[in-house]
């Protein structure tokens, strides 16, 4: 879920026409598929929309796990099973990508100590002690 911020305000509201019963399932080895099934406000079947299918896996790392979220193409959920394994892999390569482009940025940042570490007092504006 993401919220939305304008301004000094954050916007809270469902909208009605996009409202989704959430059914989990998993064979709990590989992980889970999410199915969302679009339903009306009033919680009967929307059926003008189609049910969207959501995968769940984790990375092991040394750091903990990592969790991925990954969209499943699939008309039903034996089709959602059997096409888990190919989104799965996708979504793993994805978050392995941004993993590393973190990585890369955080390599690339120029850290600079307040304190002038290493340069005399008054040289570069470190230090406010002057020395005469």
């Amino acid at each position: 879920m993401a919220i939305q911020q304008d301004d000094n305000s954050v916007n809270l509201t469902m909208d009605a026409a996009s409202v989704y019963r959430e059914d989990v399932y998993t064979d709990r080895k590989a992980g889970t598929i999410r199915c969302l099934t679009p339903v009306k406000a009033d919680g009967t079947p929307d059926s003008g929309r189609t049910a969207l299918y959501v995968g769940e896996a984790q990375i092991l790392t040394p750091m903990g796990a990592i969790p991925v979220t990954f969209e499943i193409e699939a008309t039903g959920l034996a089709d959602a099973v059997r096409n888990y394994e190919e989104a799965a892999k996708v979504g793993v390569e994805r978050t392995v990508k941004e993993i590393q482009e973190y990585r890369r940025q955080a390599a690339s940042s120029i850290v600079i100590p307040q304190g002038g570490a290493g340069v005399p007092p008054g040289r570069l504006g470190g230090s406010k002690i002057q020395l005469p």
